[in-house]
């Protein structure tokens, strides 16, 4: 036995143990900390993707961003009023086989001041829809996107008369607020 060894066992003292257990303890909770700080960190960022995606899904369907959709909740305190237009018969520009289509149609007007207006000018306003819709065949409107490309340009048609025109909107010298006309509805859609 070495002299060290023995002078600690003759004044009967074991020798010290090694100090490790605490260095295990303090790395033990280190990790742990840091493995509950990640899980935190994760949950907030996975909780903003889906609020963001939910955000997305909501512009992908309405076609404005909900700050836009916001401000039009807001903005609009009075029901917008409806006028039905009498319903659309006509031959489609079907070559091989005649075909026909019974379309009734209904604009959704700001207020009923604009409807006056709009009353005044029906009989422009039909004629530039029985346009549109004499030069479509029945292939483009079965599928929806025909038919929302119909409701857009029924939408230019009957604000046509008016002097609004979809160029002058889209360079932004009309604000789409002040259209008398916001949207198209179809009460009916018949294609034999």
């Amino acid at each position: 036995m070495s002299a060290a060894a023995a002078e600690t066992v003759e004044d009967g003292e074991a020798p010290a143990p090694p100090k490790r257990g605490k260095k295990k303890l303090v790395l033990l909770i280190l990790v742990l900390l840091l493995v509950l700080g990640g899980a935190g960190v994760g949950g907030v960022v996975f909780l903003q993707k889906k609020r963001m995606a939910a955000e997305a899904a909501a512009f992908a369907e309405d076609g404005e961003a909900p700050i836009e959709q916001e401000r039009r909740r807001e903005v609009r305190t009075t029901p917008p009023t409806f006028l039905p237009l009498e319903p659309f018969i006509v031959n489609l520009a079907d070559r091989d086989v005649d075909r026909f289509a019974q379309i009734g149609i209904t604009l959704e007007l700001e207020d009923s001041e604009a409807g006056d207006r709009l009353k005044a000018y029906m009989p422009a306003i039909r004629n530039g829809i029985l346009m549109v819709l004499a030069h479509k065949t029945s292939q483009q409107l079965l599928g929806r996107p025909g038919k929302e490309a119909l409701a857009a340009e029924i939408l230019r048609e009957s604000m046509r008369p008016l002097g609004i025109d979809a160029a002058e909107e889209i360079k932004g010298e009309v604000d789409p607020e002040q259209r008398p006309v916001r949207q198209v509805h179809f009460s009916s859609f018949i294609i034999q």
